[in-house]
């Protein structure tokens, strides 16, 4: 009962419910207005109309389209408002604007890699290096060390190690934060260092954090001299940015290493409190070269949230020690994504692996929300011969997320795609792996939210040492995984098919 009216009077319920009210008013305006004049009905049913056609000659996703278009057409009288509410996905120009200057201010950085774009003889692997470069302005690296964690409990251990060490300063960044013996231990480390003149930045997404945080933890955090951003404050708006979140995972400590990977600082990530079954989640610690691309990832989106107008980079990049890092580490590219961009960076990184896969292509998720285009990219490379594998957890942490990722088994695994289930519980790993040369790990997942929606993160390698360990990584889960066949594919239940093509439709907004 207690843990009921916690959840109904949180910060999460009053706010949607304050949202609701908006959504009831204006719909209720809206149908008096057309119930009162025929003029007014008939201005409404040639706006949707007009809307239809614009949207289905626009240049978005056919699945973006579809799920605007049947709405419209089954409610023009509310279709219309829903659309021009939420249907825009564009980031209005000021904000674009404010952005870009934060970008151009970190062009003319000191010191930045040289360009290594000629070394690489593979065309296929330089135009993907290229693409990242130009659609998220993080240059190729060499001389970076990486060293790959398989379990969350291996990267704690060693997170813990790193932010001891720190000296200068700490940048974290991450979309759930929670109480808990892993956050509270981050959290002791973080107010010593802080007392001790380390400059100490913590930046966690509002709408991912609000279960897991008090309101005004924020302020509880610049107490202990933390300085601290809340991003995009889930306000009760009807606000379109809201539907923008930052999904990344990042920390950089002095300039010297940098962590990402999918793991949050909560506690079932490193399965000390368990939810879904066992947790199976990875990250890297990087150093050298490449922690310099973390810090600006930082610093870029920080600048943006705080609304700065002096961005500061060179104090935070390149030390001394990533001039250490001995050759012979390959080729390390991290790049970031988001609604800014105007680009699709994280799915278009994927595709590119997954359209030059010869022998393999593997990959983790723990949604498999997809669009037309990639599902085209995994048939196709299926059936030209490629070995491709999907891992997906069994037992979900969102039931309707985990229907609609079981609804694209059936065409994946006709054309070839090999599918599996975690059976020990619940995987959070973003990874992706093919022909023992290349591999991304990141924070975006296989869905239209990462794709579309969130800012992301990830790490594109070539040639590195770490593309082994993640596939040693991903054989293996797969040896604790079960192969989904074709007819465990079939769903006989008329009313089940319905709820899954239902979700489907509308997968866009999941």
């Amino acid at each position: 009962m207690k843990r009921l009216l916690k959840i109904l009077t949180g910060r999460l319920t009053v706010t949607c419910f304050l949202i609701l009210i908006q959504l009831i008013a204006l719909f209720t305006i809206v149908l008096n207005l057309s119930a009162a004049s025929w003029g007014i009905h008939l201005a409404l049913t040639v706006l949707s109309f007009l809307l239809v056609v614009k949207i289905a000659a626009s240049e978005s996703n056919p699945t973006f389209k579809m799920a605007w278009i049947i709405p419209m057409l089954t409610l023009p009288m509310l279709g219309w408002l829903l659309y021009f509410l939420f249907g825009r996905r564009k980031i209005s120009e000021h904000m674009r604007k404010r952005y870009k200057r934060i970008v151009e201010s970190s062009k003319n950085i000191s010191k930045e890699p040289p360009d290594l774009l000629g070394e690489i003889d593979d065309l296929s692997i330089r135009r993907q290096c290229e693409y990242i470069q130009r659609s998220s302005l993080y240059p190729l690296c060499k001389n970076t060390s990486a060293q790959f964690f398989p379990t969350g409990e291996m990267f704690f251990a060693e997170y813990v190690e790193q932010l001891k060490k720190a000296k200068k300063f700490i940048f974290i960044e991450y979309f759930i934060i929670e109480e808990g013996r892993m956050w509270n231990a981050v959290l002791d480390i973080l107010k010593e260092k802080a007392a001790n003149g380390v400059e100490v930045r913590v930046m966690y997404d509002d709408l991912g954090s609000i279960n897991t945080l008090p309101a005004g933890y924020d302020k509880e955090l610049e107490g202990y001299g933390i300085k601290t951003t809340l991003f995009n404050s889930f306000r009760p708006s009807l606000d379109v940015f809201l539907n923008y979140r930052d999904h990344r995972k990042i920390t950089v400590i002095d300039g010297r290493v940098a962590f990402t990977g999918g793991l949050n600082l909560a506690d079932e990530y490193i399965n000390c409190k368990v939810r879904f079954g066992h947790w199976k989640d990875c990250a890297l610690m990087m150093s050298g070269e490449a922690v310099s691309s973390m810090s600006v990832m930082f610093l870029r989106l920080w600048y943006y949230a705080n609304n700065e107008s002096s961005p500061v980079y060179d104090k935070y990049l390149y030390p001394e020690t990533a001039e250490t890092v001995a050759e012979g580490t390959g080729y390390i590219q991290p790049f970031g994504d988001g609604p800014m961009s105007g680009h699709l960076t994280c799915e278009l990184a994927y595709m590119n692996i997954i359209n030059r896969a010869k022998d393999y292509v593997y990959i983790t998720t723990p949604y498999l929300i997809l669009d037309n285009e990639m599902i085209t990219a995994l048939k196709l490379a299926a059936d030209g011969g490629a070995d491709v594998r999907i891992i997906t957890p069994k037992i979900p942490d969102k039931w309707y997320v985990h229907i609609l990722t079981r609804s694209n088994y059936a065409a994946l695994i006709k054309s070839g795609v090999r599918i599996y289930e975690y059976t020990p519980g619940f995987i959070h790993e973003k990874a992706i792996v093919s022909d023992d040369e290349v591999c991304i790990v990141g924070t975006a997942n296989f869905d239209f939210r990462s794709f579309y929606l969130h800012f992301e993160n990830g790490v594109f390698f070539y040639n590195a040492p770490i593309v082994s360990e993640v596939k040693a990584d991903y054989l293996s889960v797969l040896e604790q995984s079960e192969e989904i066949l074709f007819e465990n594919t079939v769903q006989k239940n008329i009313f089940k098919q319905f709820g899954a093509a239902l979700l489907k439709l509308f997968s866009p907004f999941l």
